[in-house]
């Protein structure tokens, strides 16, 4: 059996067990392929349709029975466990990037990552730019991309999780920016008490009806990091509502908030109708990811007063 057929048969595999994807890939073949080359030793970007100038075609290598073995366990746990294949192999790429990942935070994947990597916040950004927030950072991953695509900038990367932190603290060392991002344990604003010139946030949004239809991949990640309804409410709101009432307070004159919402646009126009958001297009589409400026915030919910009455 060739590294292709083997691929080919832990996809079949894997649709057969009807697992879910959306973890890294969105399809059996993309998530076969990963789990084969990882368990193989070899680079994830291997070619697989033929278009290579490599003397040896790797996805026609031959695969040693006990190398099949391996493969087959790793599938095994896969479909049994229902875990994401990025907490079995504790691993994770985004735009390129590569991140540690384990079960105490969620799986990257945020499309907050595009727009960070491929310049579509450099109009809203300037010169001035030098305080990022990441809000609800998780592993770390959109801390670290924020930080390698403006080498000028510092970053806060907070977290009410303390476990999520300490993967986070793993990443920003691997990639060696331990000198640039903060890791601050804070529910919200509730212990950042300075002023940021853009703030990312990918928040726990997921309505009630839908957390109770998310599939068991979904449930192995921690629900903290998922659910928007941990106040007592239904909508996925609850941590956007307090975001959106505290966020101008810790932005700068200029600054601008960056927001995923997944798929929860319809609530989230609901629970902010007069809110002017500037929806930004990614590979999902335009309605994921939201911008707001401060101005736009104030309009909603003005700045306290000197005397802290308020106006």
């Amino acid at each position: 059996m060739t590294v292709l057929e083997l691929i080919e048969a832990a996809a079949a595999q894997l649709t057969e067990a009807g697992v879910a994807f959306g973890h890294g890939t969105d399809n059996a073949f993309d998530e076969a392929a990963w789990l084969v080359l990882w368990q193989l030793g070899l680079p994830l970007d291997t070619p697989l349709d033929g278009a290579t100038d490599e003397p040896e075609f790797i996805a026609n290598r031959p695969v040693a029975p006990v190398e099949q073995a391996q493969v087959a366990t790793l599938l095994e746990a896969r479909i049994i466990s229902r875990q994401p294949a990025a907490y079995l192999t504790q691993e994770a790429w985004l735009m390129g990037v590569p991140f540690y990942v384990d079960e105490r935070a969620i799986v990257p994947r945020s499309f907050i990552a595009e727009l960070l990597v491929d310049g579509a916040l450099d109009y809203w950004l300037s010169d001035a730019t030098h305080a990022v927030l990441d809000l609800c950072t998780g592993n770390g991953s959109l801390a670290v991309l924020a930080a390698l695509a403006y080498p000028d900038v510092t970053v806060d990367a907070a977290d009410l999780s303390a476990d999520a932190l300490a993967v986070a603290r793993i990443n920003v060392d691997k990639h060696g920016l331990g000198g640039r991002i903060t890791l601050v344990e804070s529910d919200g604003f509730a212990r950042l008490p300075g002023r940021y010139d853009l703030i990312v946030c990918n928040p726990p949004y997921v309505n009630a009806q839908s957390m109770a239809e998310l599939p068991s991949e979904f449930h192995t990640e921690p629900a903290l990091a998922l659910d928007g309804n941990r106040a007592g409410g239904q909508d996925g709101m609850d941590f956007i509502r307090t975001l959106m009432r505290e966020a101008a307070q810790h932005m700068n004159e200029h600054a601008v908030l960056v927001l995923e919402i997944g798929n929860e646009r319809q609530h989230f126009e609901a629970a902010f109708p007069k809110l002017e958001a500037i929806w930004l297009e990614t590979s999902a589409g335009e309605d994921q990811v939201l911008l707001l400026t401060r101005e736009s915030l104030l309009t909603h919910w003005p700045a306290p007063k000197p005397n802290g009455l308020g106006g």
